[in-house]
């Protein structure tokens, strides 16, 4: 029935002219749904430039005339390499679905994956020539497009990927059966998984820095970390990262602690540690957020170590957060509490938010009430949101690893964060998406009243330090960028490589990335990246030095400064029981 190569890959044979019609079709009719659907979420008719639409499809048409020549011109001898193909785009010769050598040497797999990609790129110009339609339906067209694609792609298919066919006639089939038993594991906890959870355990090999939880209230944990330099900085450092997720992402295995290298670098640095929302946490809104969360532990630092101000770090969500709370602290006249304020990925103005926004229509609205009927929202819930918008690198790369080849999950400290989801209070979860995402409300003056003071961004002075990744797709450069439109005080822009995890996530013994900046601001984005110098490897010892140039007195790290030993007396050892609540 088949025979093998020396290369071990199983010979198939060239599809039928029938069973290419039938392939052909059902591509036509995938395309035809999509694009009903989009005209129907727009209300008419979708638009196209006929002469745009004609130059498109006499394109493809060419060009897969050509392609399928060339492998006919070999006479349909599969053992026998047809003509060199066209060289490919760059995009495409690092695409790692097709990293296999059987992709390019063995014509047949060259062929599914030529004929792939060219469909591909039809697909999409046919997305983008959809004219005269809302840009966001227009995205989402292009974003269903891209999605459909993906899970389209011959890589996912046993029987059209060369190394799924090699493993299985090598394994006797053994690789299937233990990736149905992945796949039924996932299937009974709700979740892809990405690496082996049991090689981890917080407290011992992450989340391990020593320090105490000195303070704790239904929303959160403070946790103080020990020092383990002689001195400090006079002025501590408050670190308040997502509720979204668990703070270790700044706390992974110690070589890629971020809060460990800040403690060595001689800061007196403090965490929130937000608790996973439950039912008892149904009413909770924004307000609570900022005034229960942010300045309850801006409060509590200042109190305990009997300072006047305190720096800050926002990562993500909990950026907007502090910029919502610097706002408010300045309409109270209390913004000499901040000293300073760094944003990891942040966004305030969510004009630009990316594929994010794509979530917060009235059916998204209504689908995010359903599951959040108990009162907050399952965060396997937003996991699935996240990995949809990377669904190629961290949905389908895992179907093929896990369930194809059966392969063991690798022990990875990041994928094990990313897997273990907090839970959402269901009311500011959707106000979040509505009020910030969808109507873009923070950065018109007054249009958001935290305890019923209006608010302004306008209104901070607080030197801030605003960091993006290059690759981030859930906080986009261009969005990030925006926080510096709206703030009035002396401000550092900085652009880091990779994306919103790796991007800030990058100590400087890895030697990994670079980053950019300009000694002095710049008015728009695109003059900071002309104008931007390309520094290698991490960007956190800039941000140490700029942070010494506002407050560089240090002090001895006794007394307070050592967890446990002021007025709060020590709760528990970090990391706290909030953030091992599921």
């Amino acid at each position: 029935m088949v025979a093998m190569e020396k290369s071990n890959v199983m010979e198939p044979r060239l599809p039928t002219l029938e069973e290419m019609q039938q392939w052909t079709q059902v591509l036509g009719r995938a395309q035809q749904l999509m694009l009903e659907q989009a005209a129907g979420s727009t209300g008419h008719a979708l638009p196209f430039d006929p002469a745009l639409v004609a130059r498109i499809q006499t394109s493809f048409a060419d060009e897969g005339l050509a392609l399928w020549q060339r492998f006919l011109d070999a006479g349909g001898r599969l053992r026998e390499r047809p003509d060199p193909a066209p060289e490919t785009s760059p995009a495409a010769a690092k695409d790692r679905r097709f990293s296999d050598p059987a992709w390019t040497e063995h014509p047949f797999y060259d062929l599914i994956r030529q004929s792939y990609l060219l469909l591909s790129d039809y697909l999409m110009k046919m997305a983008d020539a959809v004219d005269g339609v809302d840009p966001k339906q227009k995205a989402k067209l292009r974003f269903a497009t891209t999605g459909l694609l993906d899970a389209m792609a011959p890589s996912n298919f046993p029987l059209t990927n060369p190394q799924v066919m090699r493993k299985t006639i090598e394994s006797g089939g053994e690789n299937l059966l233990t990736g149905l038993k992945h796949m039924l594991a996932d299937m009974e906890k709700g979740q892809l998984t990405h690496t082996d959870g049991t090689k981890f355990e917080l407290g011992r090999n992450i989340a391990a820095t020593p320090g105490k939880v000195i303070h704790e209230t239904p929303l959160y944990q403070l946790i103080h970390y020990a020092p383990s330099t002689e001195e400090v900085l006079e002025t501590p450092l408050i670190i308040f990262p997502p509720w979204i997720n668990r703070f270790y992402i700044l706390d992974l295995s110690p070589e890629k602690s971020f809060v460990k290298w800040a403690v060595d670098q001689g800061i007196s640095v403090f965490l929130v540690s937000w608790k996973s929302a439950d039912a008892s946490m149904k009413d909770l809104i924004w307000d609570d957020y900022i005034l229960g969360g942010q300045i309850d532990a801006i409060d509590t630092v200042r109190d305990l170590l009997a300072v006047e101000s305190v720096h800050t770090i926002g990562y993500c969500v909990a950026g907007t957060t502090l910029a919502a709370t610097l706002a408010l602290l300045a309409a109270r006249g209390e913004a000499d509490k901040v000293a300073s304020a760094t944003f990891f990925t942040a966004q305030v103005d969510f004009s630009q938010a990316g594929d994010l926004s794509l979530f917060v229509d009235d059916e998204q609205m209504k689908l995010v009430d359903q599951l959040s009927a108990q009162g907050f929202l399952d965060g396997r819930y937003m996991a699935a949101t996240f990995n949809l918008l990377r669904g190629r690198d961290l949905i389908w790369n895992y179907v093929v690893n896990n369930y194809l080849l059966g392969m063991d999950y690798p022990p990875f400290d990041l994928l094990y964060w990313n897997g273990d989801t907090t839970n959402l209070p269901a009311r500011w979860h959707k106000d979040y998406l509505t009020q910030l995402y969808r109507d873009n409300l923070l950065v018109t003056p007054g249009a958001i009243s935290v305890a019923g003071t209006p608010i302004d961004l306008r209104a901070i002075r607080t030197p801030a330090y605003v960091q993006a990744g290059k690759e981030d797709h859930i906080a986009p450069l261009e969005s990030v960028w925006k926080l510096t439109e709206h703030f009035g005080g002396p401000m550092r822009f900085l652009l880091a490589g990779s994306g919103h995890i790796a991007g800030v996530v990058n100590p400087p013994a890895t030697g990994k990335y670079q980053y950019w900046a300009c000694e002095e601001a710049q008015p728009t984005l695109a003059q900071f990246l002309e104008k931007a110098v390309e520094t290698k490897g991490s960007w956190w010892p800039d941000w140490r030095a700029w942070l010494g140039e506002i407050h560089s007195r240090m002090v001895p790290a006794k007394g307070a400064r050592i967890p446990g030993k002021g007025p709060f007396k020590p709760i528990e050892d970090a990391p706290g029981r909030y953030v091992k609540s599921r």
